[in-house]
């Protein structure tokens, strides 16, 4: 809702010069490179928050507790 907000003022000939800017700065062969190291960068950190999801499953299903082993005077 907030990005909405953010990208209402700007009209698509707006959008047409921020592409051509960026195709003037980094060149056509330029920006394929960019977008793959972006994609894969989303890639990794998706893959390493689904990784630390699993691990947070598995140690709420095994807690260690160490209270079990101690003893009441």
């Amino acid at each position: 809702m907030y990005t909405l907000t953010i990208l209402t003022p700007f009209a698509a000939w707006h959008w047409i010069i921020v592409i051509l800017v960026v195709l003037l700065l980094f060149g056509g062969k330029k920006i394929p490179e960019l977008m793959r190291g972006l994609g894969s960068g989303i890639k990794e950190f998706k893959d390493s928050v689904k990784e630390e999801d699993k691990t947070t499953e598995v140690k709420k299903e095994n807690p260690t507790t160490n209270s079990s082993n101690t003893t009441v005077n």
